[in-house]
């Protein structure tokens, strides 16, 4: 419980901190301690930690743990930093670029079949290692993440995206087939490093009122490079027969994207910061004082895996994304099949599903950020992707692409606005875990799913058609609709935010944080921002 006394004085003699963040000297803040990136931090958070938060980072029974004079902000203060919102769009932006890299083969999957004279299983697989590769590197990434914080993994991720980006150009040869796999493969360990950081930073740089949105943001440009990559390349790569001038349209592709990486890689050096000089919220500043540096880092994943609420959102998280990973992939073979020659319009359509979700992200957003219905919006985002999903299913073959534009995009809306949905609620429901340990175990079970199912159904369409295929999604996703009903909406990071005092909100400038380094300790509030 906290601690109310306000006699209290700090042993230098200066006035005693808030008594909402007033912490006990046996606790000390990790300083690389950061919310993940596609988590939020909502106002009405509990500032008692959660059940299943590790022992050595609960607060004592007198009051919370004070930070110790090591800890570098001054967590009694509560601002947001006006640098927020060009970190997360910077983010958004190389985020983008390696999610067109992904999908960059499967938007004109026969064409690249003609170039290297490989099966559309071996096109395929150029984009399932992204999936593959995530899962055997996510618990060593997460680690880096809590060990070395933001910046370093940022770092990280927009070399490896911009090294990959120009080993491809090594390709350009039909018979150089293994080139573009390693730059393929080169970028998809890049995704493991960018994939799950959008929960974080909207908690690490974002208030509490605005993580949603943020975290919204953030995933936007990850579906936006899907969008890109669905309309691009079509544009930039016709099918033509001559070998000579496809590497030419081929290369055109190639030095635009590796160009584009490596203007993102110096932006991030120069502009991406670790985290704001004060906490942006006080679920943030009380993460920093739970945390400790001695925590059990397998004994978080065991709690995870104890929590059951989480568990099912795991799996129908997989569900969905898995189902998206599939069609995307798949989408470009399923076009051809009903509509021959008009790759174009099949990039169009794709490119239409990945719109109307990025829509439903940031309407999902900032829905979520003023309701705080996480349980209900997910439900219903839910229910609503496999009606699309069977509408979708039962147009694709009438022969009329309108129709399959229209159906595509409202099934896209949700399908895709559903993906930052999950990380909010993941964070709610497992608050004060380390939100890059809930939101990569999210990843993972989508990479998982979304091998699997981009075999299987690859595998249906070729033998049985496109509807069987769908309907084979179809009915997992009915699943997943099923089991998201019995997730109980147990919301601990608003518990924390609101069972902390109000106060007001205010920007931070460079000015004002040296100001305020000799002040005494003053509580800003996110409410009235």
């Amino acid at each position: 419980m906290v601690n109310e006394d306000p006699n209290q004085q700090e042993q230098n003699g200066t006035p005693a901190q808030d008594p909402a963040l007033r912490v006990d000297h046996s606790a000390s803040v990790h300083p690389s301690v950061s919310a993940h990136p596609s988590v939020s931090i909502h106002p009405t958070v509990s500032a008692r930690p959660s059940s299943s938060a590790h022992p050595s980072t609960l607060a004592q029974s007198g009051g919370l743990a004070r930070p110790s004079s090591s800890c570098p902000e001054d967590l009694s203060v509560i601002k947001v930093s006006k640098r927020r919102w060009v970190v997360v769009l910077l983010f958004s932006c190389y985020s983008m670029c390696n999610a067109f890299q992904w999908i960059q083969y499967g938007s004109i999957n026969n064409i690249f079949m003609h170039f290297y004279g490989v099966s559309a299983f071996a096109i395929d697989w150029l984009s399932m290692c992204y999936m593959l590769t995530y899962i055997p590197l996510l618990l060593p990434v997460a680690w880096l993440l809590e060990k070395f914080g933001l910046r370093t993994i940022a770092l990280t991720g927009s070399a490896l995206n911009c090294l990959g980006a120009w080993v491809k150009l090594g390709s350009l040869k039909p018979h150089l087939f293994p080139v573009t796999v390693l730059g393929q493969i080169i970028c998809s360990v890049a995704q493991v490093f960018i994939l799950g950081m959008p929960s974080r930073i909207a908690s690490v740089w974002f208030g509490a009122n605005e993580v949603s949105t943020a975290c919204s943001i953030a995933v936007f440009g990850n579906q936006l490079g899907i969008a890109i990559g669905f309309l691009v390349p079509p544009v930039l790569v016709p099918n033509i027969e001559d070998q000579d001038k496809l590497a030419y349209h081929i290369s055109i592709m190639f030095y635009i994207i590796g160009g584009v990486a490596t203007l993102l890689f110096i932006l991030v050096i120069i502009v991406f910061k670790e985290k704001p000089k004060h906490p942006p919220s006080r679920a943030q500043s009380l993460s920093y004082a739970l945390a400790s540096p001695d925590a059990s880092y397998l004994s978080s994943i065991v709690r995870l895996f104890r929590n059951l609420n989480f568990v099912l959102l795991v799996i129908t998280y997989g569900l969905n994304a898995g189902a998206f990973y599939a069609l995307s992939t798949l989408l470009n073979r399923m076009v051809i099949l009903h509509y021959p020659g008009e790759e174009v319009n099949a990039g169009r359509i794709g490119l239409t599903i990945v719109i109307a979700g990025m829509l439903g992200a940031v309407i999902s957003g900032i829905w979520l950020d003023r309701s705080k219905t996480y349980k209900e919006t997910t439900l219903v985002v839910y229910i609503m992707t496999v009606v699309g999903m069977v509408v979708y299913t039962l147009t694709l073959n009438l022969g009329h692409l309108w129709v399959v534009f229209i159906t595509a995009g409202t099934m896209g809306f949700f399908m895709t606005g559903y993906l930052p949905l999950g990380f909010e609620f993941a964070v709610e429901l497992t608050y004060p875990e380390s939100e890059g340990m809930s939101s990569g175990l999210l990843n993972v079970s989508a990479q998982v799913f979304g091998i699997i199912f981009t075999i299987s159904q690859g595998q249906i369409i070729d033998n049985y058609g496109t509807m069987p295929g769908n309907i084979f999604l179809c009915v997992f996703l009915t699943l997943g609709a099923v089991l998201t009903a019995f997730i109980r909406a147990d919301l601990r990071r608003q518990k924390a935010n609101r069972e902390t005092p109000e106060n007001k909100l205010q920007e931070e400038g460079e000015e004002e944080e040296e100001s305020n380094a000799n002040k005494v300790p003053t509580i800003v509030s996110e409410e009235h921002f």
